[in-house]
């Protein structure tokens, strides 16, 4: 009996202790994604001096295993401006400050051709040149709606990414840089492949949808929403709205409609001022949870941590993720108490 014991221990102890046997990481994976960034004019100017819009958020940033962004500009020196009412191009300078709080650029939107295909297709190169990675966008149509895969502590995740707003010229073509484009055949295709050819354990499509400064989501963005989640996604995440919209959950998974503006000048009411930083928690069901960090953006559109507003956070029940009914319902949640420091 002592033997069978020892040889029991020892086992185990083998098992821990060499490397062929050695347990992965395990944990939840926190993935931070932020709202629209402009980093021309002010911001871009705060860079060019050595600062940082980001600043009052780099701890928050720090803290997680993955950071997206929505890259609402193109970043290059190339190029003409469209004929549009705004366009927006940032100096590559911007790149260092970039990578130094994020990992991921979202790049489907209706900016990020502002100025011509040549001058998106620089904008991939310096983007790939500077460590960074992006998705949405490509230099052709299928790079366009290849998702990103990102592996953290086991979990596969794939980030797809899809504008509805127009122009559509910015859309990628079959030997044209630009834009993966919302078409919901292609969309639920795209997602279905994640799971069975790339073997995704987390599927996540961002989308660039809806009308400017509606607070809740129209009836276009909930079918859509529906759908993707029908196809496989795990959670769907929005803006384009430039203000916060409503959030709710089908088949227990989340839909954050619009988390609103990060870095952004071209404001010009208070609910424009306001966007959230969006945290979620990810295993191998799903989204576990999420939080929320309130920005407050001055007129400069340099976004500032509010500590002291509630905002919403969620946490899935202890119903298995999929099932055809709500796990738990998202709740507001209010600054920390007196005297203590959120992460």
């Amino acid at each position: 009996m002592k033997t069978c014991l020892l040889r029991w221990v020892c086992a185990l102890w083998l098992a821990a202790c060499l490397p062929g046997f050695a347990a992965e990481p395990s944990g939840p994976v926190s993935l931070v994604f932020a709202g629209d960034i402009v980093l021309d004019d002010a911001a871009g100017e705060m860079i060019r001096r050595g600062g940082d819009p980001f600043a009052d958020f780099a701890d928050f940033f720090k803290g997680a295993d993955i950071r997206v962004v929505n890259l609402e500009c193109v970043i290059a020196t190339t190029g003409s401006a469209g004929d549009k009412n705004y366009t927006f191009r940032a100096h590559p300078r911007v790149l260092p400050v970039l990578k130094r709080h994020f990992d991921v650029m979202a790049l489907a939107n209706n900016h990020s051709g502002d100025f011509g295909r040549a001058a998106f297709a620089d904008m991939l190169g310096l983007i790939k040149q500077s460590g960074l990675v992006q998705f949405g966008g490509g230099l052709n149509l299928a790079e366009a709606h290849t998702p990103l895969i990102i592996e953290r502590k086991g979990l596969r995740i794939a980030l797809l990414g899809y504008s509805e707003f127009m122009p559509r010229s910015f859309e990628a073509d079959s030997d044209a840089p630009g834009i993966a484009w919302s078409e919901d055949e292609q969309v639920v295709a795209d997602i279905q492949k994640a799971r069975s050819v790339l073997h995704a354990d987390i599927v996540i499509p961002v989308m660039h949808w809806g009308w400017e400064n509606e607070l809740t989501a129209n009836t276009r963005q909930r079918q859509l929403a529906r759908t993707m989640i029908d196809a496989g996604a795990d959670a769907v995440i929005g803006g384009h709205p430039h203000v916060t919209q409503d959030i709710e959950h089908y088949r227990g998974k989340p839909i954050v409609y619009s988390v609103g503006n990060f870095v952004m000048k071209e404001t010009d009411n208070d609910s424009q001022r306001r966007g959230w930083l969006l945290r979620l928690q990810l295993d191998k069901l799903g989204v576990s949870g999420f939080d929320t960090r309130v920005a407050r953006i001055n007129f400069d559109g340099i976004p500032r941590s509010d500590r002291d507003s509630a905002s919403p956070c969620w946490k899935r029940g202890p119903l298995a993720a999929g099932l055809d009914r709500q796990a738990a319902a998202t709740v507001t949640c209010g600054p920390p108490p007196t005297g203590t420091r959120p992460e």
